[in-house]
């Protein structure tokens, strides 16, 4: 059965692209700890990061480069923050999150519910920059 986010990716259910490329897709995170925070996922649905291979791997490391690079050039933040759970969905992803301390990143935190404006506003700024 394909993932949460394969049905994304295959557009077979709506979500908040902010950046695409050949192999790796991002959007918004729709339960988020902090606004802006993104879930970049290569399209190959391979529950593990780290069962990836080498070549889909590093051209998904540096697409999130280029991800966070964008996000922290629109969202108000110090940096943006990294963290690989994978737990949730069996799906490899890297979260991204906008960093102004580091309680913002921890995500036994309640997350949080914002309105389709914003985070329609949020993934545009973000897919601009990008």
């Amino acid at each position: 059965m394909s993932s949460i986010f394969t049905k994304i990716i295959n557009r077979e259910i709506p979500g908040y692209i902010v950046a695409e490329d050949e192999r790796n897709i991002a959007f918004l995170d729709i339960m988020p700890l902090v606004k802006g925070h993104v879930l970049v996922v290569p399209k190959l649905e391979v529950d593990y990061l780290f069962d990836l291979d080498e070549q889909d791997y590093a051209s998904l490391m540096a697409f999130t480069k280029r991800v966070a690079r964008a996000q922290e050039s629109v969202i108000s933040c110090t940096r943006i923050g990294v963290a690989v759970i994978g737990l949730e969905v069996p799906h490899a992803h890297i979260h991204l999150v906008p960093l102004r301390g580091m309680g913002d990143i921890n995500f036994s935190r309640p997350k949080l519910k914002l309105d389709s404006r914003v985070m329609e506003e949020t993934a545009a700024l973000i897919k601009a920059a990008f």
